[in-house]
């Protein structure tokens, strides 16, 4: 009789189960690279006076993503706020706003710490590394959810390129 009803239980288990699993979504995650080169639009800056070299900016940059996934071939929006102590270090926040065709809109957060070490000339090396995060989207990009690191390039004194790799969920359709 026990047996029979372990068997029985065990049975509506994995029954429960293949249904549950029949319900939820295939959605399968990705791996995506995307760059986004930024330019600047609009800052705020503040140098501190206390000898430290020390400043904090805060930022608008435009530009356009490339790569995989779906924020590729969308226009981006950096707003950031950075904190650099010059060859010392630095830490930077921010989100990016990513828009396609439509006015679908993806909404990134993203975290970034910035270390100087000694590079192989003795002068100091930029490491420049980050997290990134979907927190929302409308459109097509509503549901949509992914993570990852952030890398931080620079291609000139003024622009930024973000490079997002990670992993993302579709939006379901």
């Amino acid at each position: 009789m026990k047996r029979c009803s372990l068997t029985q239980g065990l049975t509506k288990t994995i029954v429960l189960a293949a249904c549950f699993g029949a319900t939820v979504s295939a959605a399968v995650a990705e791996p995506v690279k995307v760059e986004a080169v930024v330019m600047p639009k609009e800052e705020i800056r503040h140098d501190f006076g206390d000898g430290s070299g020390r400043f904090v900016q805060m930022v608008m940059r435009e530009g356009e993503a490339t790569g995989s996934g779906p924020l590729a071939e969308t226009t981006v929006t950096e707003y950031g706020m950075h904190d650099v102590v010059p060859g010392m270090d630095g830490d930077a926040s921010g989100y990016l706003v990513f828009t396609a065709s439509g006015d679908d809109i993806a909404y990134v957060k993203w975290l970034l710490r910035a270390v100087f070490a000694p590079g192989p000339d003795g002068n100091p090396m930029l490491i420049n590394n980050g997290l990134w995060e979907v927190i929302g989207g409308t459109g097509k990009f509503e549901g949509l959810e992914g993570a990852g690191k952030l890398h931080l390039e620079f291609p000139s004194k003024t622009d930024r390129n973000f490079v997002l790799e990670g992993e993302m969920v579709s939006a379901a359709e």
